[in-house]
């Protein structure tokens, strides 16, 4: 399994400590902060460079980077978690669903020989909601109406089609369900939309997104909305799951809010990295969040309440305990 490896930072705890009291020693060694994200997840990436600028913008004599971490032989958000278990990095991003296979040993990580039950979660970041976007000229108004049209359901061992299956199991469809089921990776869908090859895709991307921006524009189409009792059973049954929306006016034509439901984007640690550390990473994130929130298009809905709450299967580190209950958000 590939990994990214750095030494330990002796000052770190030292300055973080010093930085929550107000103040750094005088002499203190300046500190680092690891932030990893999948080196193919760029948006998780981009989502890291801005923690860390944030963190540098607000933590005196506390450094931070945000690096890419391949998975080789693994799946790269295992090869992230990996990392932060083994205290290579002090802050990990990974899905929601991610986070809660490795923590329970299931799903991919159901047989590998490594526990993951040192994680501790920190809080959530942005959703990246299931997105059913249609051709208007299809009549497919509805996640119902998708039965008996062709529908790209996303290349094996994706997101979207690992999402996506569990969609059809809910709504107790089959491939047989579509008058074509196509398996066209995320950067081919559009273009098969355009083409009328296809009259739906399916999603699971944050918001904004380029791609569809452009689907909705240049091949008329329109975001579906996904919801139901069905739905409403599968987000209970799977607490990685939340509902979402994708906002009004976040695309042109979307006029108003449209119902979904998704995984969600969480910063996770290891239980050995220091209580102050977390403390102060949590603080400076709550505490300045309308600030974090222009860092990137998609952290600009982030709710605190929901950031506490959604995708966050491993418990919480005491950390982040100590300064939600400060404030009073649990």
């Amino acid at each position: 399994m590939g990994t990214y490896t750095v030494p330990r930072r002796l000052g770190l705890a030292v300055a973080l400590a010093a930085t929550v009291l107000g103040a750094v020693a005088p002499g203190a060694v300046a500190a680092e902060i690891i932030v990893g994200a999948g080196s193919k997840a760029r948006i998780h990436y981009d989502v890291g460079r801005a923690i860390c600028r944030h963190i540098q913008r607000t933590i005196q004599d506390v450094t931070c980077e945000a690096v890419g971490i391949e998975g080789r032989d693994a799946a790269e958000p295992i090869a992230v978690l990996s990392n932060v278990r083994n205290g290579a990095i002090e802050v990990g991003l990974v899905l929601s669903d991610w986070q809660y296979y490795a923590f329970r040993g299931a799903g991919p990580a159901k047989f590998m020989d490594v526990k993951f039950d040192n994680l501790r979660s920190l809080f959530s970041l942005h959703g990246e909601p299931f997105t059913v976007v249609a051709r208007r000229d299809s009549g497919i108004g509805s996640l119902d109406d998708l039965a008996g049209n062709r529908v790209n359901i996303g290349n094996p061992g994706s997101t979207q089609r690992a999402t996506m299956n569990m969609v059809m199991k809910a709504k107790g469809w089959t491939v047989k369900s579509f008058q074509l089921a196509d398996e066209l990776a995320e950067s081919e869908q559009f273009l098969a939309l355009c083409h009328n090859r296809v009259q739906a895709t399916v999603s699971t991307v944050a918001h904004p997104n380029p791609a569809i921006a452009k689907a909705l524009k240049v091949c008329d189409a329109r975001i579906v909305e996904v919801a139901g009792e069905r739905i409403d059973s599968l987000i209970a049954a799977n607490s990685f799951f939340a509902s979402m929306e994708v906002p009004a006016g976040i695309y042109k034509g979307v006029d108003n809010p449209v119902a979904t439901f998704g995984v969600t984007l969480t910063a996770v640690s290891s239980e050995d990295i220091d209580e102050d550390q977390v403390y102060a990473i949590v603080k400076t994130v709550f505490d300045n969040l309308d600030k974090f929130k222009r860092l990137h298009p998609v952290l600009g809905a982030l709710e605190p309440g929901r950031m506490v709450t959604d995708g966050l299967t491993a418990p919480l580190h005491p950390g982040a305990i100590r300064y939600f209950r400060e404030q009073g958000m649990m």
